[in-house]
């Protein structure tokens, strides 16, 4: 799906976001997630949202050093005050390779100014 779509991050590792193994941690990824998560809910919201759910969430194949990663991200579904978004992180690699390295749905609640839920504004 994401081939169609224009990422809402790219990103490129540093090397203190690397473990022992010589792969980016996977908390790194995950952060970043949930930034362009945050991003696609913030607009779906029309404001303030907070994540209150990560789901399905698969490790696919390892992010490298010198990776540059795509992050992708849409709307999977709504409920009355929550937004699920669909995530979808590509990896290109030297030599113009692309790897789907990881992928999930992390939903977000409105929220209001006083911190608590508030409805989704009409779609």
């Amino acid at each position: 799906m994401s081939e169609h779509r224009e990422p809402v991050l790219r990103v490129v590792p540093r090397p203190g976001d690397i473990n022992a193994n010589g792969h980016i941690f996977g908390g790194w990824v995950l952060s970043q997630m949930d930034m362009a998560a945050g991003i696609v809910a913030g607009r779906v919201a029309q404001g303030a949202t907070a994540t209150v759910a990560v789901e399905a969430m698969k490790f696919i194949a390892p992010i490298l050093l010198r990776d540059v990663i795509s992050v992708y991200a849409w709307v999977e579904r709504r409920g009355r005050t929550s937004v699920a978004i669909r995530i979808e992180v590509i990896a290109d690699r030297n030599g113009g390779e692309q790897v789907k390295v990881t992928e999930g749905v992390f939903t977000f609640v409105a929220l209001d100014a006083q911190h608590r839920p508030r409805p989704l504004p009409p779609a």
